[in-house]
């Protein structure tokens, strides 16, 4: 049997919510957007000897 998660008034499907951050909203310190597909779904992860490097993780794109 399939669940479903039903929205605030209990009668149809809940609105879906992308995670804080997930949209690029201009002019606001820290908010990091991949340069290759422009998506703000960025990670940042520590590269081979050290360094912070940055992946999308809408497009798989990674930079430094």
């Amino acid at each position: 049997m399939s669940a479903t998660v039903l929205g605030e008034d209990g009668t149809g499907p809940a609105r879906v919510r992308p995670p804080p951050g997930a949209e690029h909203r201009p002019g606001l310190p820290g908010n990091l957007q991949c340069p290759s597909c422009g998506s703000a779904n960025v990670a940042q992860v520590l590269g081979d000897n050290g360094g912070v490097s940055y992946v999308c993780t809408a497009c798989g794109h990674i930079w430094s």
